[in-house]
C-alpha cells in the first residue's frame, strides 16, 4: 500500500478513514511518502505490515528518525521515495535523475493522486491524501503488486466521502 500526506495529528483516533483500515488487512508492506506528522501513526501502521517512510516537510518530531529520500528493492523492483517531487514543470525527468535506477518512484506533498509514466518508462505514483483533499478531487491511497521484478498492478483508490 502507498501512503502520503496523512497528517496525523498525535492522539487522534482514528487515525486514518475506515476504507484504508479495510485496506491494510492483508498487505506485504507500507510505503509512506510523507507527512507523517507523528511516530504515532508509524508504530500503528507497523502492526500491519512493514513500514518504508521519508520524511515530509511537517515531519518535524521525524526529523532525524525519517530519511528525507529512500531507495529499496521489493520483488525485484527498485523503488525510490521522496516527499517533494518539485514543480509540476519538469518533474518527470527531475525525478528520473534523481533515482536514475528506480523503476517506481512514489512521491507525496501534493495531495494530487499521480499514476503515470516518466522518463525511461519509470512510473510515477503519488497515491494523494486519505485524510485532507485539498486541490484534488478527492481523498485517495494507492496499492501496487509486484512481482518477478516487474509493477504487476497499480492503482489509486478513492475513499468514499462521509
Amino acid at each position: 500500500m502507498a501512503l502520503a500526506d496523512t497528517h496525523v495529528r498525535p492522539g487522534a483516533k482514528p487515525q486514518l478513514p475506515e476504507a484504508v483500515y479495510d485496506a491494510l488487512t492483508g498487505i506485504d508492506l507500507v510505503l509512506h511518502a510523507g507527512d507523517v506528522v507523528g511516530r504515532d501513526l508509524l508504530l500503528e501502521l507497523s502492526a500491519f505490515a512493514p513500514v518504508h517512510a521519508v520524511l515530509g516537510n511537517n515531519d518535524h518530531e521525524l526529523v532525524g528518525v525519517l530519511p528525507e529520500t529512500l531507495t529499496t528493492t521489493v520483488e525485484g523492483v527498485r523503488i525510490g521515495m521522496v516527499h517533494e517531487p518539485g514543480p509540476r514543470a519538469g518533474r518527470m525527468s527531475r525525478l528520473r535523475r534523481r533515482f536514475p535506477d528506480c523503476d517506481l518512484v512514489v512521491f507525496g506533498h501534493t495531495h494530487e493522486p499521480c499514476d503515470e509514466i516518466g522518463v525511461d518508462g519509470q512510473r510515477l505514483f503519488n497515491p494523494g491524501s486519505p485524510t485532507q483533499r485539498r486541490r484534488a478531487p478527492y481523498r485517495s491511497y494507492g496499492l501496487l503488486d509486484v512481482h518477478e521484478g516487474a509493477i504487476t498492478s497499480h492503482r489509486i483508490v478513492q475513499i468514499p466521502a462521509t
